[in-house]
């Protein structure tokens, strides 16, 4: 998949050198400190260990401009996998040029073609931006549920 100045591609471990100063931003951007190793690390282990999916955005250079990251669950009331998306991330300079969206219809694509009952994801209740985003595209927000989670660190 690809759009006016860039492609999408399926990453693999050949690619971490690219992913892991985004995948530290796109952390950076949820008030996590930066840590470029850790980041290598973990997509890393992710990707050698067939445990995420991951789709990069590419400008005509070879730039890494943006990525995101789907990880495999199930839906036992649907009884049927899912995909999670996990983190988009886009660069900046690379917004508001259709990258999150081609990758977000890449993510689609693949939950498509691996007969996947859908796609799920959260955001940040004031990432109005990505709300609008992800409303433009066709998600809808599921209401008569609440998220819970338990940190056990």
């Amino acid at each position: 998949m690809s759009g006016p100045g860039f492609r999408v591609l399926r990453a693999g471990v050949e690619h971490i050198e690219l992913l892991a100063p985004l995948f530290d931003a796109y952390r950076q951007f949820y008030q996590q400190t930066s840590d470029s190793a850790a980041a290598e690390e973990f997509l890393r282990a992710r990707l050698a260990n067939d445990e995420s999916v991951v789709f990069l955005a590419q400008d005509d250079d070879g730039n890494a401009i943006g990525f995101t990251q789907l990880y495999p669950a199930f839906s036992s009331v649907r009884l049927r996998s899912m995909w999670i998306l996990n983190d988009l991330y886009v660069t900046p300079s690379a917004r508001r040029q259709g990258v999150a969206v081609a990758l977000m219809h890449q993510a689609r694509q693949h939950a498509i073609e691996t007969a996947a009952g859908g796609l799920e994801l959260q955001t940040g209740e004031d990432n109005a931006a990505a709300q609008a985003l992800y409303r433009d595209e066709g998600w809808k927000l599921e209401e008569g549920y609440l998220h819970f989670f338990l940190d056990v660190d």
